[in-house]
Parts: structure tokens; C-alpha cells; sequence
């Protein structure tokens, strides 16, 4: 048995280790904040312009999908940056880098990366969250991560039906939680599987 100064100063230096282990998951949280925040701001500007394209090219079906992810990610930008600004944080203004290619390689580029944010990137930013005992920034991460799956679903079925000619088989209108991002095909819930928002107050996207 440790004599009880041995053990008093282990308790003591557990104490400490624990303190900074919080306030460095502190420290972290603001920079996964800062760098979702960007991520959400050019991935709202990348999908505005991949919806263009696809208009473009004639994908009607696909154009509004992507419209409609364009907006729900500007609702997780939206709410990042409140959580900043909650913490008291100078937010930074994001750096915003879009490359526009066919709509086939916009929307693998689309999969790749919606599977990064929901398999890596948002997990790792909710562990640290917790770790903080942000309860906003758990909030905000938690919306754009439940999000983000769904949308990676609805890409993979828009490059299947694009790759067999099929797109028209594809939804025409989109519904948007305005506090999450979740997005819906064709009609509205009752009320927001993530959320829990009204389905009255969901964004309708049916035209470009």
C-alpha cells in the first residue's frame, strides 16, 4: 500500500491531467468548430454550383437535390457559426474553393466527401465536444452529422440513377428542416427525425 502523501499527490496530479485534458478538449472544440464551420460554408457554395451544372447538363431531378443539400448545409454553417459566436469566438471568414466538374464526378465527389464528415470527420468532433461538455457545439455537430448520412444516401442513389439513364425516377421535391439541415424527399414528417421540428415549418425545394 502507497503511504497517503504518495496517494494524495496521485490523486492531485489525476486531477490536474483530467483538468487539462478538458480544457485542451476546449481548445480543440473552437478549432473544429472554426474548421466545420468552413467546411459547411464551402460545401453550401459547392452544392449551389453543382445544382447549376446539373441544370445545365439537363438533370433536373439531380439539380434539386443538390439545391436542397446546398441549403441544409448552409443551416449547419449557419448554426457553427453561432456557436462560436456563443463561446465568445472570433469567427473566421471562411475560405471558400469550389471546382465544378460533370455532374457524374460532382456527385462522387459529393459521396467521398459526406463520407468522410459522417464516418470520420463529426464523430472525432463529437468525442472532443463532449469531452469540453459543450452542450451547443454537441447540438450544432450532432444536426450536421445525422444530416450528412442522409445526404450521402440520396447521392448514391442519384449517381445509380444517373449511371442507368434513369434520374427521372428520381424525387422532385425536397423538404428542409430550418433548424437541422435534415432533409426529406417528396413530403414533409410531422415533425423532424433529428430535431423535432414542426414539419410545418419545413423549406420546400421543388423549382430551380
Amino acid at each position: 500500500m502507497k503511504p497517503p502523501t504518495e496517494a494524495g499527490t496521485t490523486n492531485q496530479e489525476s486531477s490536474e491531467q483530467k483538468a487539462i485534458s478538458v480544457e485542451q478538449a476546449k481548445v480543440k472544440t473552437v478549432a473544429n468548430m472554426q474548421e466545420a464551420f468552413n467546411g459547411e460554408s464551402n460545401a453550401t457554395a459547392r452544392y449551389a454550383a453543382f445544382s447549376k451544372k446539373a441544370e445545365e447538363e439537363g438533370f433536373k431531378e439531380i439539380a434539386l437535390l443538390f439545391k436542397a443539400a446546398s441549403l441544409a448545409e448552409k443551416i449547419h454553417a449557419n448554426n457553427h457559426k453561432a456557436v462560436l459566436e456563443e463561446m465568445g469566438v472570433v469567427v473566421k471568414t471562411p475560405t471558400i474553393d469550389v471546382k465544378v466538374q460533370s455532374t457524374k464526378e460532382n456527385l462522387e465527389f459529393a459521396i467521398k466527401g459526406e463520407a468522410y464528415e459522417a464516418a470520420t470527420m463529426y464523430p472525432t468532433f463529437l468525442k472532443e465536444a463532449n469531452a469540453a461538455g459543450n452542450q451547443l457545439a454537441l447540438m450544432s455537430l450532432n444536426y450536421a452529422y445525422k444530416t450528412e448520412k442522409k445526404h450521402k444516401e440520396l447521392y448514391v442513389l442519384a449517381l445509380a440513377a444517373l449511371n442507368g439513364n434513369k434520374t427521372n425516377t428520381l424525387a422532385s421535391t425536397y423538404f428542409v428542416c430550418p433548424t437541422c439541415g435534415n432533409t426529406y424527399e417528396t413530403t414533409a414528417p410531422k415533425r423532424c427525425g433529428i430535431s423535432m421540428t414542426s414539419g410545418e415549418k419545413f423549406i420546400k425545394i421543388n423549382s430551380l
